[in-house]
């Protein structure tokens, strides 16, 4: 069984973070394990605080499940501070942790801070170089590249830019002009995927599981262009099930595949 390890906050209404992440890598029928480096109080309405996990309390949760059981893939979501990022990434190297996927996870959609101001720049600098493929949404991609994004050309820049601080993957998500369009550069060229607008509010932990989705086709030794692929028609899936769980944005169906 290939083994998905999943780096993240909790979310304890089990839509977004470690759980929405376990839920995806138990959907394709891997092996899911998880280090937390935050908790928090959120529900479908919005994030309302946040405690972060002390680093070297995270780095022992790492350690462990790394010497034990290597994983085939990395997920990396929500880190919180410089120091936790600074033990995640010294961790990984040391391990030789291979098929990492980082979602810079810096903003809750309801505006909740949920990475430390000061730790952007140590983000970049230590964890963007060991990731295979670098997931932003258009928020994140235009804070990280520094130019604001308008157009499709603009994201395929943004996304250009981001490829020189990582190992050159690079997945804009959401640039929403006309259709649902995400932006892949990879080896040098872009991939365009599209994708039909689902009439369905409930979204909550979409970035979450399309990056837990793409960590899963990379354990399985399939390419990015493909993994992405595959992920996004599996995100498809989970918002088109049409779960309605909560009073604000829920949840996806994660395991909408295995009905």
């Amino acid at each position: 069984m290939k083994k998905v390890l999943s780096i993240a906050g909790s979310d304890p209404s089990g839509g977004a973070g470690i759980q929405a992440d376990i839920k995806t890598i138990s959907a394709h029928r891997m092996y899911a394990m998880s280090v937390e480096t935050a908790l928090t109080v959120q529900n479908t309405m919005g994030v309302h605080e946040v405690f972060g996990i002390p680093a070297d309390f995270v780095k022992k949760q790492l350690e462990y499940v790394l010497e034990d059981i290597p994983p085939d893939a990395v997920k990396i979501g929500m880190l919180f501070s410089a120091d936790t990022i600074s033990c995640i990434a010294e961790t990984l190297d040391k391990f030789g942790a291979k098929n990492i996927v980082l979602d810079p996870v810096m903003l809750s959609t309801s505006g909740k801070r949920l990475l430390d101001e000061t730790a952007e720049s140590i983000l970049i600098k230590k964890l963007f170089p060991l990731s295979d493929l670098v997931t932003p949404n258009i928020h994140e991609a235009e804070k990280i590249s520094g130019i604001k994004i308008n157009s499709i050309e603009d994201i395929k820049k943004a996304a250009s830019l981001l490829s020189k601080r990582c190992k050159g993957n690079v997945l804009v998500k959401g640039g929403h002009f006309g259709e649902c369009i995400d932006v892949l550069y990879f080896e040098n060229q872009f991939f365009i995927f599209e994708g039909k607008r689902i009439n369905n509010p409930n979204t909550h932990g979409t970035g979450c599981t399309l990056s837990s989705a793409i960590a899963c086709g990379l354990a399985a030794g399939k390419s990015i262009p493909e993994s992405v692929m595959l992920a996004k028609e599996y995100v498809s899936g989970a918002i088109g099930a049409m779960l309605d769980i909560g009073k604000g944005r829920g949840p996806l169906d994660h395991f909408w595949n295995l009905k």
